[in-house]
């Protein structure tokens, strides 16, 4: 089986008809081996279930077998007439008209195994000229498994909610960034993963949730044992879960109204597999691996501007708004609003842009910032009183 040659989803389902008794676990059962393999952390090291040997394959290559074999999971034991990859496809075109740039020219051929690996790896393979390999795995691949949940709710309704996916995406956000928050001493590392966290996100509200707020709107055990392995693995970051942190942690366990062992299984988890794999684990190799992040992206974004200077000044002159927003963004920061309003109108305009065209992908939105940073030497001096010329 090779996940990264035409026909591999067709090998998955046919060797899963052989070996299929993972098939038949409970809920908990499955997300416990969906968590020891890494898909929950976005580091997978090996298929769920050891339902096959892991030989060879990439971190890109498990990664897109566990997220097949989750999806396959969920199909079996929620009651649907539609066969399994018409329906992740369908999932999928639902997803397509409510983020329209996400799987634009990749759904409107007849459904089949070879459209969905092609799905499957737009939504998991980010090109490594606009994120790093470590932060892909790390942030972008540990937010799979909303896809598993939202599918799910897919599955029982027949449609899937907006509201939903950015419910689910609020309550992740308030709650992670709490126990990102919750850590004694944070350092510059961790407050650039919190911001890249934040852009990692699907959907984004202008005014973000309050932890109560997060905690009532968090509904199934699945997503609460979700967001609890998830808080634990930030607050593993920094390599250690201290006291504040501990206290965050089991208090959020009680809210949910889970068993205290339950709790204590997560942090004792995390702790083991992250001290267990450290070495396997690209983004526990450096803790400069965020900075080292921008500091690459800084470069590339900057050529990018150069070399559109011209034509990226036309448009921006014919957003009013955006120019002025963006010349107030040197001299004071932005309300969240602000930064949204930036943000879509940017992207609307990279649209037309072709070179442009990787900051509407898929975490692309992550690099917005950069941009910003660069766009006000082409304002006009007039924009800049401060401006000092080289």
């Amino acid at each position: 089986m090779n996940p990264s040659a035409t026909g591999w989803i067709n090998k998955v389902l046919k060797e899963v008809s052989h070996h299929n008794a993972f098939l038949n676990d409970d809920e908990e059962t499955f997300y416990a081996a969906l968590r020891a393999c890494g898909f929950i952390f976005g580091s997978n090291l090996s298929i769920v279930g050891g339902i096959f040997a892991k030989k060879d394959l990439t971190e890109d290559e498990l990664c897109k077998v566990n997220l097949l074999l989750a999806f396959l999971y969920t199909h079996h034991n929620t009651a649907c007439n539609v066969p399994f990859v018409d329906s992740v496809i369908q999932f999928y075109e639902a997803i397509n008209e409510l983020k329209t740039s996400f799987f634009k020219g990749l759904l409107n051929s007849k459904k089949s195994s070879d459209q969905l690996e092609k799905v499957i790896h737009k939504r998991i393979h980010l090109d490594h000229n606009v994120l790093t390999k470590h932060f892909n795995y790390f942030i972008i691949n540990a937010l799979l498994f909303v896809d598993i949940l939202a599918y799910k709710k897919f599955l029982q309704e027949g449609v899937i909610s907006i509201d939903y996916i950015r419910r689910l995406e609020n309550v992740i956000e308030s709650i992670v960034l709490d126990a990102i928050e919750a850590k004694s001493i944070k350092n510059q590392y961790d407050e650039s993963l919190i911001r890249l966290f934040e852009a990692s996100l699907r959907y984004h509200d202008a005014e973000q949730i309050t932890y109560n707020q997060a905690v009532a709107l968090t509904k199934t055990d699945l997503e609460k044992f979700y967001i609890l392995d998830l808080s634990c693995m930030a607050s593993w970051s920094d390599r250690v879960i201290d006291a504040h942190e501990m206290q965050f942690i089991v208090k959020l366990g009680n809210d949910f109204n889970l068993p205290s062992e339950k709790t204590r299984a997560s942090i004792s988890f995390v702790n083991s597999f992250y001290t267990t794999h450290k070495e396997d684990i690209a983004l526990l190799s450096s803790k400069n691996i965020v900075q080292s992040f921008y500091d690459n992206s800084s470069k590339m974004v900057s050529k990018l501007i150069t070399r559109n200077s011209k034509r990226l000044y036309r448009e921006l002159k014919d957003s009013k708004e955006l120019l002025v927003l963006l010349s107030q963004s040197t001299q004071r920061e932005l309300s969240s609003a602000e930064q949204k309003k930036v943000q879509d109108q940017l992207l609307d305009i990279f649209k037309s842009i072709p070179s442009l065209a990787i900051f509407i992908l898929p975490g692309g939105a992550l690099l917005l910032p950069l941009v910003v940073k660069f766009i006000p030497k082409l304002l006009p001096s007039a924009f800049d009183e401060n401006r000092v010329e080289d």
